[in-house]
């Protein structure tokens, strides 16, 4: 098959204020957006006012600028900045030939495009379909001709009356059968709760290196409950920790500014997965220049999916790249190079101190008969002294274990 030709776009932001670097991030994470949608930017146009244009976004000269634009390159996509009102995308869509979308619709494509797992598609056409339900209007008057005659639902209903009708109907259905998914995957976490696993969470800033991380930390014999990664399905593989102990490593989606929404709401069930961590991984790329924006996102996001109470370690991950004016902010906090084995190991070495902390300690004589005692002590909890004493046939082990894990009412006995 041949290669898709890619849609060329026009980028068009509108700065506000004074924070002329902030902006100049924002649409160079746009044009990286427009990339990774598998569109071609053509070129951007920017303008700096003190309050965004309330019919057209932007100003009338600036939308005769594009028009002109887009007639000399030939181009398929405006993308705005920001997420547009369904009036500015009306009438916008009058007036340039090309079609008019927003960041939001471009985060939800690419949403669309990545989603593997049956729950990650239903939500992104779930946050796609609450997107386009107030901008149904702003899709041209092929959408408002008058029904009437047989097969139409009663005299004069608009062809649109329907569409909204059959996209609120959708809805309920994709949140019926999302509800479905999720009473299915609280199943799973009770599962995983009696076993009492140590869970450690991914989360951080979209390309922050979250994935080359988990990918490197994980044992080969990877633990995985999704066969396969996307983006928006969380991932867990076991992680083994340097004295053995084995705990649970999920990887989440990538956060991004200015998210959309009805793509929070998306992801608030789908990080529920996370809501069940011990601790958070919170990596942030230190190469970045604008890395305290986004170490800033993330935590908003986190406190909008109320998971801003769970313990948190900050991982400032590519630091062999780190930009000149980096400074650590984050009170604990680790500077790593995730492609550096010696950094990984330190790494795991700090979340086995951070377990410990969150951990009873137990200190007990075991006999040498009891092999699969010991051996589960070795695999469920952080042994830090294993000491046989031939005398008494026993072994001497001192080590710390999760509050409430099955494994110390065995040790009770001895």
């Amino acid at each position: 098959m041949a290669n898709e030709m890619k849609e060329k776009a026009i980028l068009v932001g509108c700065q506000i204020g004074d924070n002329a670097e902030r902006f100049q991030y924002s649409m160079e994470e746009l044009a990286s957006l427009t990339e990774t949608a598998q569109g071609e930017v053509a070129i951007i146009v920017s303008q700096k006012r003190d309050r965004i244009d309330y019919s057209t976004y932007i100003g009338k000269g600036k939308v005769e600028e594009i028009e002109r634009l887009e007639e000399e390159l030939e181009t398929d996509l405006v993308i705005f900045n920001d997420e547009l009102s369904p009036s500015q995308l009306r009438n916008l869509s009058r007036i340039l030939k090309s079609r008019v979308i927003d960041r939001t619709q471009l985060i939800l494509d690419i949403f669309a495009g990545r989603a593997r797992s049956k729950e990650g598609k239903l939500q992104v056409e779930l946050a796609q379909l609450q997107y386009l339900l107030p901008r149904l209007i702003g899709q041209g008057t092929e959408l408002s001709r008058l029904g009437g005659g047989i097969g139409t639902r009663g005299p004069g209903e608009t062809k649109l009356e329907s569409d909204r009708r059959h996209i609120r109907r959708r809805i309920t259905e994709i949140k019926n059968q999302l509800e479905t998914i999720v009473s299915h995957r609280e199943r799973y976490r009770e599962r995983r709760k009696k076993n009492k696993a140590f869970q450690i969470a991914l989360v951080g800033y979209t390309n922050a290196g979250k994935s080359t991380l988990f990918n490197r930390l994980s044992s080969a014999d990877s633990y995985e409950e999704n066969q396969l990664f996307a983006t928006l399905d969380p991932l867990t593989r076991k992680l083994v920790l340097p004295s053995g102990y084995s705990a649970l490593l999920t990887d989440t989606v990538g956060f991004i500014q200015d998210l959309p929404t009805t793509l929070i709401a998306a992801f608030r069930s789908t990080l529920e997965e996370v809501k069940g961590a011990d601790i958070l991984l919170h990596i942030v790329d230190s190469s970045n220049p604008d890395y305290h924006n986004h170490e800033k996102t993330v935590q908003k996001l986190l406190k909008e999916l109320e998971m801003d109470h769970l313990p948190q370690l900050t991982v400032y991950n590519k630091m062999d790249a780190r930009h000149s004016d980096f400074v650590p902010t984050a009170e604990n906090h680790i500077m790593i190079s995730a492609l550096h084995a010696d950094d990984r190991h330190l790494l795991k070495q700090h979340i086995e101190n951070e377990a410990i902390q969150l951990m009873v300690p137990y200190d007990v004589l075991v006999p040498s008969t009891e092999g699969k005692l010991l051996a589960q002590l070795k695999a469920d909890t952080i042994l830090r002294e294993l000491l046989f004493i031939e005398e008494e046939q026993v072994y001497k082990c001192k080590g710390y274990a999760l509050q409430d894990h099955p494994v110390l009412g065995l040790l009770e006995q001895f």
